[in-house]
């Protein structure tokens, strides 16, 4: 069911461009909430599970100072990504030159991203399943709506988005099966802890135009912290 869901949370981006159409205003909404649900999710859950893990391996003060760092890794790592991926990941692709020279350049570095995400997940980690999920439906949204807007057809467009959305779940199925990658856990939910406030705290930043209080992003934010609080445990 988790590998159906990761799928489908990009396909239902994809077909609510065809369906819904939506404009720049509901979309950026969406990425405010999306953005607050993912941030909620890390500092809530992510980030006190990996010091927690650590502590109850008996760590000690030195590796909990690792995991910081590989923290601080991991926003280093979404950096380079973005210069790649034109700031996808966060619902905002910023493409000065031709679209189709720069499109395989920007699918390479969103499957990787994709497939990093899906890493840490276990089938206990309901939390950040769900907060990946959340995050997936408007980058989806973003990703089909530039692709048609680069003239790529529908069947292309479709391609691209269905590749990116086996990322995710190949990332879960191998984090689940290879040894080393389930012996070092901890240090890879640090380097995702990493990635997702790189994110996050971009998404809401970028959906404020002029940092001007805007009372419908406010809201779309508070619903996302709320929703997180009250239903994740």
């Amino acid at each position: 069911m988790s590998y159906i869901l990761l799928i489908s949370s990009v396909l239902i981006g994809f077909l609510f461009v065809f369906i819904a159409k939506p404009n720049k205003v509901y979309t950026q909404l969406l990425l405010a909430f999306s953005g607050a649900y993912l941030l909620s999710v890390t500092v809530l859950h992510l980030l006190p599970e990996v010091y927690s893990s650590s502590n109850n391996h008996g760590h000690d003060h030195e590796n909990n100072h690792t995991l910081g760092i590989l923290i601080l890794v991991g926003i280093l790592i979404q950096s380079i990504l973005e210069s790649f991926s034109k700031g996808a990941e966060h619902g905002h692709v910023h493409l000065h030159s031709d679209a189709k020279k720069s499109a395989w350049l920007l699918f390479s570095s969103l499957c990787i991203h994709a497939f990093s995400e899906g890493l840490p997940i276990h089938n206990t980690d309901q939390n950040l399943l769900w907060a990946i999920i959340v995050h997936k439906i408007p980058i989806a949204i973003v990703l089909t709506s530039f692709f048609l807007h680069s003239e790529f057809t529908k069947r292309k467009t479709f391609i691209f988005l269905f590749i990116f959305s086996l990322m995710s779940p190949l990332g879960y199925y191998l984090g689940n099966n290879i040894t080393w990658l389930l012996k070092h856990h901890v240090e890879i939910t640090a380097v995702t802890v990493g990635i997702f406030l790189h994110i996050s705290t971009i998404i809401l930043f970028e959906s404020s135009e002029n940092h001007k209080f805007n009372l419908q992003k406010f809201i779309a934010v508070l619903f996302g912290i709320l929703l997180t609080i009250f239903t994740l445990q």
